[in-house]
């Protein structure tokens, strides 16, 4: 067992203290999916399930200190990226990147919070189109994301087409956030585009609001393409993870929002009973 072979992933993004989103989500959806997360901060944050508070970008050269062992001593077989909230960690990224040719790259382009926090400027997002996403294999936006990120197309289709032809190899898009016209109101439709194929998935809409879906999707795919499974079987199966670790959330207050359990097949806490003791 000490000589098993699991496919590697860096996971480059924010910590979220409470552990719905950021680099604790990304470790545990990459372990769960059977492979080895490492994890590298681009950014500390202040938030609770509502809302982010604050954002402190790590130093561009702190990032690129971290990765640089890491590449030497083990394979990477997948690469996952979340916030970049600094022109700064937009370089860094770009360098881990580039050092890692014929990796695939699995983008969660984290561009606001759930509760509409602004988390990029309209600068880094045109330099992160523009620098990016011709590297990328995979960018997994929602519909708000997908609509910022391809700035004044007015539809879907048209926004699609632009982004892939910046260079990006392949968009999922989820619906979470925003129902797709004409869809029924209780399914959610993700859709998977690629320059000569679409594929749609329907899933059961879910009645909560959740903290961290989108890392926790992103995060499955790139574990399951570091795997070696192929774009369509990868996107189909980091979509069935990220439903049920979503069914099987936990709301941890009162008005919180859920936080997915990505470890929810693992054994829940048991209770002590006091006559045990």
């Amino acid at each position: 067992m000490h000589d098993a072979k699991l496919p590697v992933v860096l996971a480059l993004g924010g910590h979220d203290p409470t552990g719905g989103a950021g680099l604790i989500a990304d470790g545990e959806a990459i372990a769960a999916c059977g492979g080895w997360a490492l994890t590298v901060p681009t950014s500390l944050t202040v938030q609770t399930t509502r809302d982010v508070l604050r954002v402190m970008p790590c130093p561009g050269d702190s990032v690129r200190d971290m990765v640089w062992p890491l590449l030497d001593e083990f394979e990477i077989a997948a690469i996952k990226v979340g916030l970049i909230a600094a022109e700064q960690t937009l370089d860094a990224v770009e360098d881990v990147i580039r050092a890692c040719p014929g990796v695939p790259v699995v983008i969660d382009p984290v561009l606001s919070a759930g509760g509409g926090s602004e988390l990029s400027s309209r600068e880094l997002v045109d330099d992160l189109r523009r620098r990016l996403l011709p590297l990328v294999d995979v960018l997994t936006p929602n519909r708000r994301e997908l609509a910022r990120l391809a700035g004044n197309q007015s539809e879907d289709v048209e926004r699609v087409v632009e982004l892939l032809s910046l260079g990006c190899q392949a968009l999922l898009i989820t619906a979470t956030d925003e129902p797709v016209p004409g869809t029924a109101a209780d399914q959610v439709v993700h859709t998977l585009h690629t320059p000569d194929s679409s594929r749609q998935w329907q899933w059961p809409r879910l009645a909560n609001h959740y903290h961290g879906s989108g890392c926790t999707l992103a995060s499955a795919l790139a574990a399951r393409l570091a795997a070696g499974e192929r774009l369509v079987s990868a996107c189909e199966q980091a979509q069935r993870f990220a439903w049920h670790s979503l069914r099987h959330g936990w709301r941890p207050g009162g008005n919180g929002q859920v936080l997915p359990r990505r470890l929810w097949q693992q054994p829940t806490p048991f209770t002590v009973e006091e006559d045990s003791l």
